[in-house]
């Protein structure tokens, strides 16, 4: 009996150390790691500066739920532009495999990127659910799912969501000879597109950051724009040619704060939706403006549709485009191709 004894005692001095290792702090709250297996490690990407005003109350709401869920977590806080590519990559390479953005389409964008980018298996890649609370000006990706500025249902939808597979779109292009890659979750645009992203940022400085800056960039855009000559193959098959004045690749249906340029696109579908739109005229161009945001555009006799998982746009020239509102520039051709079901988002039930 007494060997019993000795035996069960010395078992509990060595288990009970272990249960201090088995429990995770969040805050004021210990939470038991034996059931973590259920609960996955939640990464937090956060840029302060889309919708500065509601920041303080979104932030504490956000802290005082994930309390009360016991949910294991880690935050990161962006402090410059391109600083959420190297936090998503961080997250997901440490282990993270949900991740939470709060912000808008460009730091969303940034944070697809990093997970891309990862040094990690792309079957543990494939399991990576992400989620959004948008905070900022267009939300385009954020509308497709009926995401709002409500972060109370975000949040809500976020944490009692499904897993939904996503399509992720890759640029690939070249640059001083060296081949590089940019990721985009909604749409990349080319021709009038970019310089109307570029001009809504130099415009935020005069009117601020909101629908009215995207309407008078995309006067502007229009008026100044000139055409770029280029080749665009779809499926390896050549698809058009001639002077580009716009085009958008479409994951997402939405750009520009709701405009619906492809407005079948899905992105989960495995496919790209496209428009492509040589130099029209004025009388064209005033056709095409009331149509930008009730999903008619496409049906006007002057813009070019497909669908494709990969396109070539061939061109000598330098063209500037646009990824999910980032511009970049290239010099040559680019590749853009769908990424079939690369990630999981959490998306509403009812989607």
């Amino acid at each position: 009996m007494l060997k019993k004894h000795l035996l069960f005692g010395s078992v509990l001095f060595f288990l009970l150390p272990l249960r201090a290792f088995y429990e995770l702090k969040v805050g004021n709250t210990r939470v038991s790691l034996s059931n973590t297996h259920r609960i996955k490690m939640l990464g937090i990407v956060i840029n302060p500066r889309s919708g500065k005003r509601a920041f303080r109350a979104q932030r504490l709401y956000l802290w005082k739920l994930l309390k009360a869920r016991h949910q294991p977590f880690t935050y990161r806080v962006t402090k410059y532009a391109g600083h959420a590519i190297e936090l998503g990559r961080e997250l997901v390479e440490k282990g993270y495999d949900q991740i939470l953005v709060l912000g808008g389409d460009g730091t969303l964008s940034e944070v697809i990127n990093g997970i891309m980018r990862a040094d990690i298996p792309a079957e543990q890649r494939a399991k990576i659910q992400f989620g959004l609370m948008p905070r900022g000006t267009g939300n385009d990706f954020a509308r497709y799912w009926k995401l709002d500025k409500d972060f109370k249902r975000s949040l809500d939808l976020f944490f009692n969501g499904k897993a939904q597979p996503i399509d992720v779109g890759c640029i690939t292009y070249w640059r001083n000879g060296i081949e590089h890659h940019r990721y985009f979750i909604n749409s990349v645009g080319f021709g009038v597109d970019p310089l109307c992203c570029k001009l809504a940022i130099e415009l935020k400085y005069y009117i601020g950051s909101h629908h009215v800056n995207y309407f008078f960039a995309l006067f502007l855009a229009l008026a100044q724009y000139k055409s770029v000559h280029v080749r665009l193959d779809s499926d390896g098959q050549p698809a058009a040619e001639g002077p580009m004045y716009a085009m958008n690749i479409a994951n997402g249906p939405y750009v520009g704060g709701g405009m619906r340029l492809n407005p079948d696109a899905d992105p989960c579908d495995g496919i790209f939706h496209s428009m492509f739109v040589t130099q029209p005229t004025f009388k064209q161009i005033t056709a095409a403006v009331p149509k930008l945001f009730n999903g008619k555009l496409t049906e006007l006799p002057f813009i070019h549709t497909m669908t494709s998982d990969e396109l070539v746009l061939n061109t000598k020239k330098r063209l500037m485009f646009e990824a999910d509102g980032i511009i970049m520039d290239i010099m040559g051709p680019c590749k853009v191709t769908c990424l079939q079901h690369a990630l999981q988002m959490t998306v509403p039930q009812y989607c």
